[in-house]
């Protein structure tokens, strides 16, 4: 009885949707409830350092399976190499 673990249901941060899962294991994000956002960033997308305030009042929102698929495709579609494109060379016998 002791290895069960319980299962909650509640709202993916991201995309809203009421999914199931078990506290101890689901990916989270800390956000400042007066914000939306996680401390420290600005609504801009930089990063500044979290005021005291803003760390104290954060919540773990907890992120579906889903939303961290994507994330996780998204963050490797961005991280894949440029286009390398051929540089126009001058032919030094043409003239």
């Amino acid at each position: 009885m002791a290895d069960e673990q319980i299962t909650t249901i509640g709202r993916c941060y991201v995309c809203k949707h009421t999914f199931g899962f078990i506290p101890a294991s689901v990916t989270t994000v800390t956000i400042d409830p007066e914000s939306g956002l996680p401390p420290g960033m600005t609504v801009l997308g930089g990063f500044r350092e979290p005021t005291p305030e803003a760390t104290a009042r954060s919540v773990e929102e907890p992120i579906c399976p889903g939303c961290v698929d994507r994330a996780k495709r998204f963050r490797d579609s961005a991280d894949s190499p440029a286009l390398r494109f051929e540089t126009w060379q001058s032919d030094p016998d043409h003239r």
